[in-house]
Protein backbone atom coordinates (compact mmCIF):
# COMPACT_ATOMS: atom_id res chain seq x y z
CA UNK A 1 0.00 0.00 0.00
CA UNK A 2 1.11 3.55 -0.59
CA UNK A 3 1.23 6.33 1.91
CA UNK A 4 -1.69 8.00 0.07
CA UNK A 5 -3.84 4.90 0.60
CA UNK A 6 -3.03 4.87 4.30
CA UNK A 7 -3.95 8.52 4.61
CA UNK A 8 -7.31 7.86 2.92
CA UNK A 9 -7.96 5.03 5.35
CA UNK A 10 -7.01 7.26 8.26
CA UNK A 11 -9.47 9.92 7.12
CA UNK A 12 -12.22 7.32 6.77
CA UNK A 13 -11.55 6.03 10.29
CA UNK A 14 -11.87 9.52 11.72
CA UNK A 15 -15.03 10.24 9.72
CA UNK A 16 -16.56 6.86 10.53
CA UNK A 17 -15.99 7.23 14.25
CA UNK A 18 -16.81 10.96 14.41
CA UNK A 19 -14.17 11.08 17.15
CA UNK A 20 -10.92 12.94 17.44
CA UNK A 21 -7.59 11.13 17.33
CA UNK A 22 -6.53 10.22 20.82
CA UNK A 23 -10.07 9.65 22.13
CA UNK A 24 -11.35 6.40 23.62
CA UNK A 25 -11.46 4.99 20.08
CA UNK A 26 -7.73 4.29 20.49
CA UNK A 27 -8.54 1.51 22.95
CA UNK A 28 -8.53 -1.84 21.21
CA UNK A 29 -11.47 -3.47 19.46
CA UNK A 30 -13.31 -0.27 18.46
CA UNK A 31 -10.28 1.02 16.62
CA UNK A 32 -9.60 -2.28 14.85
CA UNK A 33 -13.22 -2.54 13.74
CA UNK A 34 -13.18 1.03 12.40
CA UNK A 35 -9.99 0.33 10.43
CA UNK A 36 -11.44 -2.86 8.97
CA UNK A 37 -14.54 -0.96 7.81
CA UNK A 38 -12.35 1.72 6.22
CA UNK A 39 -10.32 -0.93 4.35
CA UNK A 40 -13.50 -2.51 2.98
CA UNK A 41 -14.86 0.91 1.99
CA UNK A 42 -11.70 1.49 -0.05
CA UNK A 43 -12.42 -1.72 -1.95
CA UNK A 44 -9.15 -3.35 -0.94
CA UNK A 45 -8.97 -7.13 -1.18
CA UNK A 46 -6.63 -8.34 1.53
CA UNK A 47 -6.05 -11.74 3.03
CA UNK A 48 -6.05 -12.19 6.80
CA UNK A 49 -2.33 -11.52 7.13
CA UNK A 50 -2.46 -8.42 4.93
CA UNK A 51 -5.44 -7.03 6.81
CA UNK A 52 -3.69 -7.63 10.13
CA UNK A 53 -0.63 -5.74 8.88
CA UNK A 54 -2.74 -2.77 7.79
CA UNK A 55 -4.66 -2.76 11.06
CA UNK A 56 -1.42 -2.71 13.04
CA UNK A 57 0.10 0.05 10.92
CA UNK A 58 -3.05 2.14 11.12
CA UNK A 59 -3.44 1.48 14.84
CA UNK A 60 -0.01 3.00 15.36
CA UNK A 61 -1.31 6.25 13.86
CA UNK A 62 -3.95 6.50 16.59
CA UNK A 63 -2.20 5.11 19.68
CA UNK A 64 0.91 5.83 21.73
CA UNK A 65 3.65 7.66 19.86
CA UNK A 66 2.03 6.94 16.53
CA UNK A 67 4.31 5.80 13.67
CA UNK A 68 7.27 5.42 16.07
CA UNK A 69 5.47 2.64 17.94
CA UNK A 70 6.87 -0.02 15.60
CA UNK A 71 10.38 1.20 16.39
CA UNK A 72 9.69 0.80 20.10
CA UNK A 73 8.62 -2.80 19.45
CA UNK A 74 11.96 -3.65 17.81
CA UNK A 75 14.09 -5.44 20.45
CA UNK A 76 17.32 -4.30 18.79
CA UNK A 77 16.44 -0.60 19.08
CA UNK A 78 17.63 1.03 22.32
CA UNK A 79 16.88 4.71 21.58
CA UNK A 80 14.35 6.52 19.40
CA UNK A 81 15.08 10.17 18.54
CA UNK A 82 12.38 12.22 16.80
CA UNK A 83 13.81 15.50 15.54
CA UNK A 84 10.59 16.66 13.93
CA UNK A 85 7.83 15.05 11.85
CA UNK A 86 10.11 13.95 9.00
CA UNK A 87 13.43 13.33 10.77
CA UNK A 88 13.46 10.20 12.95
CA UNK A 89 16.59 8.37 14.10
CA UNK A 90 17.25 5.26 16.14
CA UNK A 91 20.15 3.59 17.87
CA UNK A 92 20.31 -0.07 16.88
CA UNK A 93 23.01 -2.34 18.34
CA UNK A 94 24.98 0.70 19.43
CA UNK A 95 24.91 2.58 16.10
CA UNK A 96 22.82 5.55 14.96
CA UNK A 97 20.74 5.24 11.79
CA UNK A 98 17.88 7.11 10.17
CA UNK A 99 14.50 5.37 10.43
CA UNK A 100 11.96 5.11 7.63
CA UNK A 101 9.27 6.67 9.79
CA UNK A 102 7.56 10.03 9.36
CA UNK A 103 4.62 11.93 10.81
CA UNK A 104 2.10 13.75 8.61
CA UNK A 105 2.87 17.12 10.22
CA UNK A 106 3.92 18.91 13.40
CA UNK A 107 0.40 18.78 14.81
CA UNK A 108 0.21 14.99 14.56
CA UNK A 109 3.57 14.61 16.32
CA UNK A 110 2.45 16.97 19.08
CA UNK A 111 -0.80 14.99 19.42
CA UNK A 112 1.20 11.77 19.75
CA UNK A 113 3.17 13.19 22.68
CA UNK A 114 -0.05 14.38 24.31
CA UNK A 115 -1.54 10.88 24.01
CA UNK A 116 1.36 9.55 26.07
CA UNK A 117 1.73 12.24 28.72
CA UNK A 118 -1.91 13.36 29.08
CA UNK A 119 -3.13 10.27 30.99
CA UNK A 120 -0.20 10.76 33.41
CA UNK A 121 -1.49 14.18 34.42
CA UNK A 122 1.33 15.99 32.61
CA UNK A 123 1.06 19.02 30.35
CA UNK A 124 2.84 19.63 27.06
CA UNK A 125 2.05 23.05 25.65
CA UNK A 126 3.60 26.49 25.21
CA UNK A 127 3.32 27.16 28.93
CA UNK A 128 4.93 23.79 29.73
CA UNK A 129 7.16 23.08 26.70
CA UNK A 130 9.19 20.25 28.26
CA UNK A 131 8.14 16.92 29.70
CA UNK A 132 10.09 14.01 31.16
CA UNK A 133 8.24 10.82 32.04
CA UNK A 134 8.16 7.06 31.91
CA UNK A 135 6.24 4.86 29.48
CA UNK A 136 4.26 1.83 30.71
CA UNK A 137 7.14 -0.54 29.88
CA UNK A 138 9.59 1.55 31.91
CA UNK A 139 11.17 3.37 28.95
CA UNK A 140 11.97 7.05 29.50
CA UNK A 141 10.43 9.74 27.31
CA UNK A 142 11.70 13.30 27.08
CA UNK A 143 10.08 15.90 24.83
CA UNK A 144 10.70 19.56 24.05
CA UNK A 145 8.07 21.57 22.18
CA UNK A 146 7.29 25.11 21.07
CA UNK A 147 8.47 27.74 21.68
CA UNK A 148 11.75 26.03 22.64
CA UNK A 149 11.79 23.73 19.58
CA UNK A 150 11.41 25.69 16.36
CA UNK A 151 10.91 22.77 13.94
CA UNK A 152 8.36 20.80 15.90
CA UNK A 153 8.53 18.63 19.01
CA UNK A 154 11.85 16.95 19.79
CA UNK A 155 11.20 13.56 21.35
CA UNK A 156 13.75 11.14 22.80
CA UNK A 157 12.84 7.70 24.11
CA UNK A 158 15.35 5.56 25.98
CA UNK A 159 13.94 2.05 25.89
CA UNK A 160 13.72 -0.12 28.96
CA UNK A 161 15.95 -3.18 28.66
CA UNK A 162 13.79 -6.30 28.57
CA UNK A 163 16.70 -8.73 28.27
CA UNK A 164 19.25 -8.90 31.06
CA UNK A 165 22.94 -9.53 30.52
CA UNK A 166 25.11 -12.01 32.38
CA UNK A 167 28.77 -11.93 33.32
CA UNK A 168 29.30 -14.83 30.92
CA UNK A 169 27.88 -12.86 28.00
CA UNK A 170 29.99 -9.81 28.77
CA UNK A 171 33.11 -11.96 29.03
CA UNK A 172 32.30 -13.80 25.80
CA UNK A 173 31.95 -10.59 23.76
CA UNK A 174 35.03 -9.00 25.36
CA UNK A 175 33.14 -6.29 27.27
CA UNK A 176 34.30 -7.33 30.75
CA UNK A 177 37.22 -9.80 30.85
CA UNK A 178 37.42 -12.38 33.63
CA UNK A 179 40.28 -10.59 35.38
CA UNK A 180 38.29 -7.36 35.61
CA UNK A 181 35.21 -9.19 36.82
CA UNK A 182 37.20 -10.71 39.66
CA UNK A 183 38.42 -7.27 40.76
CA UNK A 184 34.83 -5.99 40.75
CA UNK A 185 33.42 -9.03 42.54
CA UNK A 186 35.94 -8.72 45.34
CA UNK A 187 35.18 -5.00 45.65
CA UNK A 188 31.46 -5.73 46.14
CA UNK A 189 32.15 -8.45 48.72
CA UNK A 190 34.48 -6.06 50.57
CA UNK A 191 31.63 -3.48 50.64
CA UNK A 192 33.61 -0.85 48.82
CA UNK A 193 31.84 2.26 47.48
CA UNK A 194 31.70 2.02 43.67
CA UNK A 195 30.92 4.65 41.02
CA UNK A 196 30.31 3.46 37.44
CA UNK A 197 30.90 6.17 34.85
CA UNK A 198 30.82 6.53 31.09
CA UNK A 199 29.05 8.33 28.29
CA UNK A 200 25.40 7.69 27.43
CA UNK A 201 24.83 4.15 26.20
CA UNK A 202 28.10 2.66 27.43
CA UNK A 203 26.45 0.11 29.73
CA UNK A 204 26.64 1.78 33.16
CA UNK A 205 23.21 0.53 34.21
CA UNK A 206 23.92 -2.98 32.93
CA UNK A 207 27.15 -3.21 34.92
CA UNK A 208 25.57 -1.75 38.05
CA UNK A 209 22.84 -4.38 37.87
CA UNK A 210 25.41 -7.16 37.65
CA UNK A 211 27.35 -5.73 40.59
CA UNK A 212 24.14 -5.81 42.62
CA UNK A 213 23.88 -9.50 41.78
CA UNK A 214 27.07 -10.06 43.81
CA UNK A 215 25.51 -8.68 47.02
CA UNK A 216 24.94 -11.42 49.59
CA UNK A 217 21.56 -12.47 51.00
CA UNK A 218 22.52 -11.08 54.42
CA UNK A 219 22.32 -7.47 53.18
CA UNK A 220 19.31 -5.20 52.61
CA UNK A 221 19.62 -2.93 49.57
CA UNK A 222 17.52 0.22 49.11
CA UNK A 223 17.52 1.21 45.44
CA UNK A 224 16.68 4.79 44.41
CA UNK A 225 15.97 5.58 40.74
CA UNK A 226 14.02 8.05 38.63
CA UNK A 227 12.89 5.18 36.38
CA UNK A 228 13.07 1.41 37.02
CA UNK A 229 16.00 0.65 34.74
CA UNK A 230 18.01 -1.58 37.04
CA UNK A 231 17.18 -5.27 37.26
CA UNK A 232 18.82 -6.21 40.56
CA UNK A 233 19.38 -9.90 41.24
CA UNK A 234 20.23 -9.51 44.93
CA UNK A 235 17.81 -11.33 47.25
CA UNK A 236 16.77 -8.47 49.54
CA UNK A 237 16.07 -5.24 47.65
CA UNK A 238 13.40 -2.53 47.95
CA UNK A 239 12.85 0.19 45.35
CA UNK A 240 12.08 3.89 45.58
CA UNK A 241 11.29 6.08 42.55
CA UNK A 242 11.39 9.85 42.17
CA UNK A 243 8.25 11.68 41.13
CA UNK A 244 8.21 14.79 38.92
CA UNK A 245 5.83 17.63 39.77
CA UNK A 246 2.33 17.06 38.42
CA UNK A 247 0.22 19.40 36.33
CA UNK A 248 -1.86 20.37 39.35
CA UNK A 249 -0.83 20.77 42.96
CA UNK A 250 1.08 17.48 43.07
CA UNK A 251 4.57 18.15 44.35
CA UNK A 252 7.65 16.39 43.07
CA UNK A 253 9.84 14.04 45.09
CA UNK A 254 13.51 14.10 44.16
CA UNK A 255 16.60 12.03 44.82
CA UNK A 256 17.57 13.97 47.94
CA UNK A 257 14.18 13.32 49.53
CA UNK A 258 14.30 9.61 48.74
CA UNK A 259 17.88 9.11 49.92
CA UNK A 260 16.90 10.61 53.25
CA UNK A 261 13.93 8.25 53.40
CA UNK A 262 16.22 5.35 52.52
CA UNK A 263 18.39 6.11 55.54
CA UNK A 264 15.36 5.38 57.75
CA UNK A 265 14.67 2.01 56.13
CA UNK A 266 17.49 0.07 57.79
CA UNK A 267 19.65 -0.22 54.66
CA UNK A 268 22.93 -2.09 54.49
CA UNK A 269 23.59 -0.50 51.11
CA UNK A 270 22.01 2.45 49.34
CA UNK A 271 22.21 2.31 45.54
CA UNK A 272 21.32 5.36 43.43
CA UNK A 273 20.68 4.73 39.74
CA UNK A 274 22.42 7.95 38.69
CA UNK A 275 23.57 11.07 40.51
CA UNK A 276 23.31 14.34 38.60
CA UNK A 277 23.44 17.07 41.22
CA UNK A 278 23.34 18.01 44.88
CA UNK A 279 21.96 14.60 45.87
CA UNK A 280 25.56 13.37 45.75
CA UNK A 281 26.08 15.02 49.15
CA UNK A 282 23.36 12.81 50.65
CA UNK A 283 25.02 9.72 49.16
CA UNK A 284 28.33 10.76 50.73
CA UNK A 285 26.58 11.36 54.04
CA UNK A 286 25.15 7.85 53.89
CA UNK A 287 28.64 6.47 53.35
CA UNK A 288 30.06 8.58 56.16
CA UNK A 289 27.43 7.24 58.59
CA UNK A 290 28.41 3.62 58.07
CA UNK A 291 26.40 2.51 55.03
CA UNK A 292 29.35 0.99 53.19
CA UNK A 293 29.12 -0.58 49.78
CA UNK A 294 26.97 2.13 48.19
CA UNK A 295 26.92 2.26 44.38
CA UNK A 296 25.84 4.76 41.76
CA UNK A 297 26.57 5.98 38.22
CA UNK A 298 27.65 9.34 36.77
CA UNK A 299 28.24 10.66 33.27
CA UNK A 300 32.00 11.00 32.75
CA UNK A 301 34.58 9.60 30.34
CA UNK A 302 37.41 8.78 32.77
CA UNK A 303 38.20 8.50 36.46
CA UNK A 304 39.63 12.01 36.76
CA UNK A 305 36.60 13.47 34.95
CA UNK A 306 34.26 11.58 37.25
CA UNK A 307 35.97 13.10 40.30
CA UNK A 308 35.73 16.60 38.84
CA UNK A 309 32.04 16.09 38.03
CA UNK A 310 31.29 14.87 41.52
CA UNK A 311 33.10 17.85 42.99
CA UNK A 312 30.85 20.10 40.93
CA UNK A 313 27.71 18.25 42.06
CA UNK A 314 28.65 18.59 45.72
CA UNK A 315 29.41 22.28 45.28
CA UNK A 316 25.79 22.73 44.14
CA UNK A 317 24.76 21.79 47.68
CA UNK A 318 26.74 24.75 49.03
CA UNK A 319 29.70 22.87 50.50
CA UNK A 320 33.15 24.53 50.26
CA UNK A 321 35.58 22.81 47.90
CA UNK A 322 38.00 21.59 50.62
CA UNK A 323 35.10 19.88 52.44
CA UNK A 324 33.88 18.34 49.19
CA UNK A 325 37.27 16.86 48.39
CA UNK A 326 37.72 15.58 51.92
CA UNK A 327 34.40 13.75 51.78
CA UNK A 328 35.12 12.26 48.34
CA UNK A 329 38.57 11.13 49.52
CA UNK A 330 37.15 9.42 52.60
CA UNK A 331 33.96 7.93 51.14
CA UNK A 332 34.81 6.77 47.59
CA UNK A 333 36.73 3.59 46.87
CA UNK A 334 36.48 2.60 43.19
CA UNK A 335 35.62 4.34 39.92
CA UNK A 336 34.71 1.97 37.08
CA UNK A 337 34.92 3.50 33.59
CA UNK A 338 33.02 2.13 30.58
CA UNK A 339 33.38 3.14 26.95
CA UNK A 340 31.91 2.47 23.53
CA UNK A 341 33.73 2.13 20.21
CA UNK A 342 32.58 3.76 16.97
CA UNK A 343 31.12 0.44 15.86
CA UNK A 344 28.90 0.37 18.94
CA UNK A 345 30.88 -2.22 20.94
CA UNK A 346 30.83 -1.52 24.68
CA UNK A 347 33.66 -2.42 27.00
CA UNK A 348 35.14 -1.82 30.42
CA UNK A 349 38.10 0.53 30.09
CA UNK A 350 39.37 1.24 33.60
CA UNK A 351 38.99 0.36 37.28
CA UNK A 352 40.57 3.06 39.43
CA UNK A 353 41.05 3.12 43.19
CA UNK A 354 40.69 6.46 45.00
CA UNK A 355 43.67 6.97 47.30
CA UNK A 356 42.71 10.19 49.05
CA UNK A 357 44.16 13.68 48.87
CA UNK A 358 47.65 14.64 47.71
CA UNK A 359 49.20 17.77 49.23
CA UNK A 360 45.89 18.32 50.98
CA UNK A 361 43.93 19.60 47.98
CA UNK A 362 44.14 17.22 45.03
CA UNK A 363 42.48 13.84 44.61
CA UNK A 364 44.80 10.87 44.09
CA UNK A 365 43.93 7.60 42.40
CA UNK A 366 45.64 4.69 40.67
CA UNK A 367 44.55 1.95 38.29
CA UNK A 368 43.69 -1.49 39.60
CA UNK A 369 42.94 -2.64 36.05
CA UNK A 370 43.07 -0.98 32.65
CA UNK A 371 42.39 -2.17 29.13
CA UNK A 372 45.37 -1.96 26.84
CA UNK A 373 45.44 1.17 24.68
CA UNK A 374 46.71 -0.79 21.68
CA UNK A 375 44.78 -4.02 21.88
CA UNK A 376 41.71 -5.65 23.37
CA UNK A 377 43.84 -7.63 25.78
CA UNK A 378 43.45 -6.26 29.31
CA UNK A 379 46.54 -5.40 31.29
CA UNK A 380 46.88 -5.35 35.07
CA UNK A 381 48.04 -2.03 36.47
Amino acid sequence: MTAIDLERIRQRVVQDSALLIGSHLSNGPQLRAAIARAVRAEGLLLDERGLAAVVREMSDLFTGLGPAERLLRDPDVTDVMINGPSDVWIERRGRLERADVTYPDVASLHAAVLRVVGPLGLRFDRAHPTVDTRLPDGSRLHAVGAPLAADGPLVTVRKFATIGHTWGQLEADGSVPAAARQVLREAVLQRRAIVCCGRTGTGKTTLLGLLLGEVTDTERVVLVEDAPELRPQCPHVVRLETRPPGAGSQTGVGFRDLIRQALRMRPDRIVVGEVRGAELVDVLQALATGHEGCMTTVHARAADEALVRMEGMALLAGLPLPAVRSQLAVCLDLIVVLDRDLDGRRHLRQIAQVDGLADGDRMRWHDLWRRSATADTPVAA
